[in-house]
Formats: structure tokens, sequence, C-alpha cells
């Protein structure tokens, strides 16, 4: 789902750190080797149509190589 991040992102919280992240292979061949969090928390987002919803966020960050893959999940908490 396409999406805007249009606030700070709040209550923020690790789920899952270095070889509890299924994914961190494929991170590090697309991004680069770096210690590798998942993280989730809440934030307004617009959607494609216009429409502001208050979300849970959830996305993957190292240090040196930022946030990448934000996903939204739903329900909606608004």
């Amino acid at each position: 789902m396409d999406f805007e991040i249009i606030s700070d992102i709040t209550n923020i919280e690790i789920i899952a750190t270095g070889t509890g992240i299924r994914n961190r292979e494929r991170l590090q061949k697309q991004y680069g080797k770096g210690k590798w969090r998942k993280l989730k928390g809440i934030a307004q987002v617009q959607l494609p149509n216009g429409i502001v919803r208050l979300a849970e966020v959830h996305w993957y960050e190292a240090h040196g190589i930022g946030k990448k893959e934000f996903k939204l999940k739903l329900p909606f908490l608004d």
C-alpha cells in the first residue's frame, strides 16, 4: 500500500534484532551490512486518495544506512 508519513513517528519499539529478523540476509545484500533492527511506531499517514489516518508503521533500520521498507499494519488506529 502506498502512503506518505506526515507526522513524527511516536511510541517507537524494537520488534526484532540480528538473527531474529527473517529478511536480514536480503537487507544486507540490498542495502549493505549493518546492525539491522525491525521497529514499529505510530504515525499519521496520508493515503493515495488524500485521506489521513492514524496507523501502526513497521520498518527496518540500520546505523549508517537509515530507515528502509516502511509498511502499514491494518486495521487503522483511528
